[in-house]
């Protein structure tokens, strides 16, 4: 029986691979963390081994992925303008932000806190946020969209892609639980708990339809510039102000579920994030400086 073809077919193989790996050596990682005396959750664990070994399967796979070229594709484009595309997508991130605490600040949302403390983790935050815009940009942008766009084309790509996205950052275990010893079944467990935060459509849904928003901006950013500079900036600056917002917003019952959203996943899940998501995605073209799309992306097949 020959290997499938297509992009998508390859890369779900590849998941489920890294998934099973994962069950398998997340518990022996486990023991590794133990005897050198760290502290963490099984899932947390379970998560980063997931994350290890799909890196792994898909190095293994990357001619047949074209993921070298896919990463060069993505990444390309000289210093000065890229940097100049971070920062503007950066700025339209923190405008948003801006907005959102301004109505949660207006209905009573500010409390009594630390600010200057809050200030002072700013740093910290913006390098975990930088960080997690490059790797997720890289990963569902630059890799699994323009992949996938030579399966099906740039708008089927778009919207599956972007469903991937929403869904991945809702199927995590909620629970916290240790491992003192080696336990082969905690993988399964885990796996097992990882839709639990889908049990409650009452936060799960509207937490997708953020997230799902989110992916077809960051995607759409990405289709017109060719490139994840843009969307990388955006997504940093996103990250920033979900880490920020339970230093600044400590009277979170005050506030409405519109701007507040809910889950664990502050803002997102709100209407008005939905609202500036959607007015982003229509001023894209004017804010990115694309005129008619990047010529080299635009019904791209590879």
């Amino acid at each position: 029986m020959s290997p499938p073809r297509s992009f998508t077919a390859r890369f779900a193989l590849l998941l489920v691979a890294g998934i099973v790996a994962a069950i398998i050596f997340a518990p022996l990682a486990a023991v590794a963390v133990v005897h050198a005396g760290w502290r963490y959750p099984f899932p947390r664990i379970f998560d980063r081994t997931v994350m290890g070994t799909l890196l792994i399967a898909m190095l293994f796979a990357a001619r047949d992925l074209n993921l070298a070229s896919l990463m060069s594709r993505g990444f390309r484009h000289p210093a000065a303008p890229s940097i100049a595309r971070a920062i503007r997508g950066f700025a339209v991130a923190m405008i948003a932000i801006a907005i959102l605490f301004g109505l949660a600040l207006a209905v009573g949302g500010g409390g009594i806190g630390d600010h200057e403390a809050a200030a002072a983790l700013i740093p910290k935050y913006f390098l975990s946020a930088i960080a997690i815009a490059f790797i997720e940009e890289a990963f569902f942008r630059a890799f699994l969209l323009r992949g996938m766009t030579g399966d099906f084309g740039n708008r089927v790509a778009l919207i599956a892609s972007a469903a991937i996205y929403a869904i991945a950052h809702l199927v995590r275990s909620p629970a916290r639980f240790y491992v003192t010893g080696y336990e082969p079944a905690a993988g399964l467990i885990t796996l097992a708990h990882s839709i639990d935060q889908f049990a409650d459509p009452a936060i799960a849904i509207p937490t997708l339809i953020g997230l799902f928003l989110l992916g077809i901006v960051l995607g759409e950013a990405y289709i017109l510039t060719g490139s994840v500079y843009f969307s990388i900036g955006l997504h940093c600056g996103f990250v920033l102000g979900a880490k920020m917002w339970p230093k600044i917003i400590l009277n979170r019952a005050a506030i409405p579920w519109w701007i507040a959203g809910g889950g664990a996943i502050p803002l997102i899940g709100g209407a008005a994030a939905w609202v500036i998501a959607i007015g982003i995605l229509a001023a894209l073209r004017q804010i990115t400086g694309a005129k008619n799309g990047s010529p080299d992306y635009a019904d791209a097949r590879t």
